[in-house]
């Protein structure tokens, strides 16, 4: 029996104007209400930070409400010159109103995440258009192929309308729900801020590009865009301008719209929001650091990230491209098939085009200057190309939008969707069989030996086999009946419950495998301590910052265990030191130390770790 579930929504678009889009737009927000719920807000401050970055920030926000110094940030009495403040002034004024929790720590990448995925939903609701070209001439999707079959011109309008609710709501959803934003939008770094501030002035953009009926409404897009690089600068610094203006030059320089464009958005009194918004701080932070913040930020942080490898972020050149297929699942097997619907060597024919149409090609262009320019980059991590995934989750709401508008009336399926689905079906497939056999590999992290045994006693690795398999058969299931334009639904389905039943209760395996018993050492210590007697951690590899966060105090970590026996009687030997000082440690770490049992006293115990007391060489 063939789907209908267009046409039950076309139905219910026939209904009275004002009835019918307060009911569309109630069904819209709550939606996005629960799409939030499961990507950003629930469980939100439920396990502790994690090590090592969020950390950093997140005591680097706290320290700005104890000593007052909203200008320079510091991490364990050490200016943090990494990133502009505009996070941590966030995370400070939630500490101020909610209190110092980690629930407060995270809630503005919560909301930056969440306010993301609703401007995405904005943007394709107004201009989520598909485009199809002839082999003579371009011709616009939605004058022809949204008709339902036989139906008058109002039916044809009524079909627009749902088709644009359609991508709309699928676009607002993928931008939330993958691994990539569900990571940042609940953690304490600066990222899910910048992909707002960065992707939200794209879009800013675009809807003052599009907007050329209205030249007050264009005007205020302009002006939204142009405030939202300058939060971007005020979020990670010259890149936060540099890469949307890359972005949109070379989309006007395709479309050939440049000259036209740069007399429309007004650059000079541009310019001056950003610089007015941004260039104060720098300033301020300038004065009061000078040459020291000059060479960190601009020289390490910005110009040395680029052109060289830093903190040992290396990679190889496909780097980038395998983050992007790894944290865009489930949707990231249909970005090939949604990047060749494009059709981008067929510039002229885009030229054509009206603006309005546009909105696929400028994704295409950001989602691929930001790969691009990432993978020439020296410096690798996982964090950078997060700008690109609301690019990458409107192409593929735009091709699976107008592969149900094809089935909707009667056109065979394509091949690229047939590809698509069957790649799809093989990947859940092998979600499911990591996800049983996961408990045999996840014991090898030295801060986590009991994590495999914990997920076994959980029934976690059989959930996730259970919910990725029962995701294959349906995709499999849909492909044998010719339905494989509802597999997006499968695949919605399907991560949203690994998500709920899965990766939730194993976050919180983790956080207490790995991060509890750091908690635990530093309430201890908090309990234990002297007067002006220093905390310490031995430790190799990383940090683990969230120690300083939790016991707020400074923390003098020793990276070496070989040498921490005579460090850790320098660090006693300070006049104001009382005689010992206190030390955070592994039994591993303690063994290689050298320490005797008879040289410190036992205080407490956690997980791998154990707080001991080390006297001055002498004392007893």
């Amino acid at each position: 029996m063939k789907l209908s579930v267009g046409r039950h929504i076309a139905d219910l678009l026939k209904r009275d104007e004002k009835q019918r889009s307060a009911l569309i737009w109630a069904l819209a927000i709550a939606w996005l209400l629960l799409i939030g719920w499961i990507a950003f807000f629930g469980h939100l401050g439920s396990i502790g930070l994690i090590d090592e970055t969020e950390p950093l920030f997140v005591e680097a926000a706290r320290q700005m409400t104890v000593t007052g110094d909203w200008i320079t940030p510091f991490f364990n009495e050490v200016p943090r010159f990494d990133k502009p403040p505009l996070i941590y002034w966030l995370m400070a004024i939630a500490f101020k109103a909610f209190g110092v929790n980690e629930w407060a720590a995270r809630l503005p990448s919560a909301l930056a995440g969440f306010a993301l995925s609703c401007f995405c939903f904005y943007t394709l609701r107004q201009f989520g258009w598909h485009h199809r070209f002839s082999k003579s001439k371009a011709q616009e999707l939605p004058d022809r192929s949204l008709e339902f079959s036989t139906a008058p011109k109002q039916t044809s309008d009524v079909g627009r309308d749902w088709q644009l609710w359609l991508t709309a709501g699928l676009g607002g959803t993928m931008v939330a729900l993958h691994p990539y934003t569900f990571f940042f939008g609940r953690t304490g770094y600066s990222d899910m801020l910048l992909s707002l501030c960065m992707s939200g002035s794209l879009l800013a953009f675009f809807l003052g590009y599009a907007h050329t009926e209205n030249s007050k409404v264009q005007t205020r897009w302009y002006l939204t865009f142009y405030v939202l690089i300058g939060l971007a600068v005020l979020t990670k610094g010259p890149v936060g301008a540099v890469l949307p203006g890359m972005i949109i030059t070379a989309f006007l320089v395709y479309v050939g719209h440049f000259k036209a464009v740069l007399r429309e958005v007004k650059l000079g009194w541009g310019a001056l929001i950003v610089l007015g918004l941004s260039v104060p701080w720098f300033v301020l932070v300038i004065l009061a650091n000078g040459q020291a913040y000059i060479d960190s930020f601009f020289g390490y942080h910005n110009v040395e990230r680029f052109t060289s490898v830093v903190n040992e972020h290396s990679g190889p050149w496909y780097f980038h491209f395998l983050i992007v297929l790894v944290g865009f699942l489930p949707w990231s097997v249909f970005l090939p098939a949604a990047i060749a619907r494009l059709q981008f060597w067929q510039r002229r024919a885009w030229q054509q085009q009206p603006r309005s149409t546009h909105l696929g090609l400028f994704a295409g262009v950001w989602f691929a200057v930001v790969l691009g320019f990432f993978t020439i980059a020296a410096t690798k991590y996982f964090s950078y190309v997060l700008p690109s995934m609301p690019a990458a989750a409107i192409l593929v709401a735009l091709w699976w939008s107008e592969q149900i508008a094809q089935a909707e009336i009667g056109q065979q399926q394509s091949r690229s969707l047939k590809l698509s689905t069957i790649a799809g079906v093989g990947l859940f497939a092998l979600l499911a069989a990591a996800c049983f056999y996961s408990p045999n590999w996840l014991s090898d992290d030295p801060t986590m030996p009991n994590l495999g045994l914990r997920m076994e006693q959980a029934g976690l690795a059989e959930w996730g086999a259970i919910i990725w398999g029962i995701s294959a058969i349906a995709g499999l299931l849909l492909l044998l009946k010719r339905q494989a334009q509802w597999f997006w639904g499968v695949s919605l389905i399907g991560f949203a419950a690994f998500l709920l039943w899965f990766v939730t209760p194993m976050s919180f395996l983790v956080d207490a495998e790995r991060q509890l018993p750091l908690r635990e050492m530093a309430a201890a210590a908090v309990q234990a301590e002297k007067p002006q007697e220093p905390l310490l951690m031995i430790v190799r590899g990383f940090h683990k910052p969230s120690l300083v966060f939790y016991a707020e105090r400074p923390v003098n970590f020793l990276m070496n265990p070989e040498t921490a026996a005579p460090e850790i009687q320098q660090a006693i030997a300070q006049p104001t030191v009382p005689g010992s000082a206190l030390v955070i440690t592994s039994q591993r770490a303690l063994t290689r130390s050298g320490l005797q049992p008879t040289q410190y006293q036992a205080i407490a115990q956690s997980g791998i770790y154990q707080l001991i007391r080390v006297p001055k060489t002498g004392q007893p």
